[in-house]
């Protein structure tokens, strides 16, 4: 009788394997299918899960194969229910960077686990402008400081704090511009020096290289080389160009801005390229051509117009078309000031 029981519950068990699949961790020698359904978040953080994993069937965390992403990342399971696992990063995952992650949807377990399918989503790790202020207030970059609310483990991190204007003597053209969590002119001018000071491309734009030298520079107490410097241009009677540097009023100059068949535009513009001389050229305003060589100590802050050096009889009125003239002297002392992302404010 036992043997014909035994040979009974061998029969039993051969009628439901067919419906049941043994979990992972399981003594059976068979290969096993596994189902996966994959919830991947449409951005990244470094405080959540890459992505979580559910099985049609008990799994066991331990037993599964490394999860792949581009670029690569150091990434371990967690166990979170008997049929749910999750994926943890454990490096350090870059702002901006949109990560591909081939996540399974079927897996198949003998004496060890594969990925049988895999399915590929694109995510990109969350940023923000008070997190990219943060990081820029920390490199000296800004006209404002940040504290943080409590001490900080780690200098890249995005924390709660509060920011405050540094510098007392600045203009309110300057600072009424200054917005917290909205991009504005201060963040893309900073964004600019900071790029100009890595050696990449000066867009203004936090982009995946730029988070990665910024978390570098914080990292390294990799400081802004070099002062805050801002210049302010009066189209007021008499016409002058203002340097202020670290805060202070360093030296101000008679200038001539553009006539009204050209003139400078009002406002409030970033220093995107800069010439010790340069030969300039156009159409003046009777169709006829100029070419002007050596014109010396030349940023552009807004398409064609530039502070520089130029010769005229006299200053402190319109008389050129758009840029910002200056004695020659006057326009040496306020070149080395002016590095790619200093504000040029413009005002009536």
């Amino acid at each position: 009788m036992t043997r014909h029981l035994s040979t009974a519950l061998v029969a039993a068990t051969a009628v439901l394997g067919a419906s049941l699949v043994p979990a992972i961790g399981a003594s059976a020698t068979v290969t096993t299918s596994f189902v996966v359904s994959a919830t991947v978040p449409a951005s990244l953080s470094a405080t959540m899960p890459l992505l979580r994993l559910h099985f049609n069937v008990p799994a066991d965390a331990s037993r599964l194969p490394g999860l792949r992403t581009s670029p690569a990342l150091n990434v371990r399971w967690q166990q979170i229910g008997a049929r749910d696992v999750q994926a943890i990063a454990v490096g350090k995952l870059l702002p901006a960077v949109a990560y591909t992650i081939n996540a399974p949807t079927r897996m198949s377990c003998a004496k060890s686990c594969t990925f049988t399918t895999l399915r590929r989503h694109v995510a990109t790790v969350a940023t923000s402008l008070t997190w990219e202020a943060q990081l820029l207030a920390e490199l000296n970059y800004l006209p404002v400081r940040f504290t943080p609310n409590s001490p900080q483990s780690d200098l890249t991190q995005s924390v709660s704090g509060t920011f405050a204007w540094k510098y007392a003597d600045l203009p309110a053209s300057l600072s009424a511009q200054w917005r917290l969590g909205v991009d504005n002119i201060v963040l893309h001018g900073a964004v600019m020096a900071f790029q100009s000071v890595h050696g990449l491309a000066t867009t203004g734009v936090a982009d995946a290289p730029t988070w990665a030298h910024l978390f570098s520079a914080v990292q390294s107490g990799a400081l802004n080389p070099g002062s805050y410097n801002y210049v302010v241009v009066s189209e007021a009677s008499p016409e002058t160009t203002t340097l202020y540097v670290a805060g202070h009023k360093r030296f101000t100059t008679l200038a001539n801005t553009g006539i009204p068949y050209s003139p400078t535009a009002l406002g409030t513009y970033p220093v995107y390229i800069r010439y010790v001389t340069q030969t300039m050229s156009g159409t003046n305003p009777d169709g006829s051509h100029y070419s002007d060589p050596g014109v010396p100590w030349v940023s552009y802050f807004n398409g064609g117009d530039a502070l520089h050096g130029f010769i005229r009889s006299t200053y402190g009125w319109p008389q050129s078309l758009g840029c910002v003239e200056m004695p020659f002297a006057a326009a040496k002392v306020i070149y080395p000031y002016t590095p790619i992302g200093t504000l040029v404010t413009v005002t009536s």
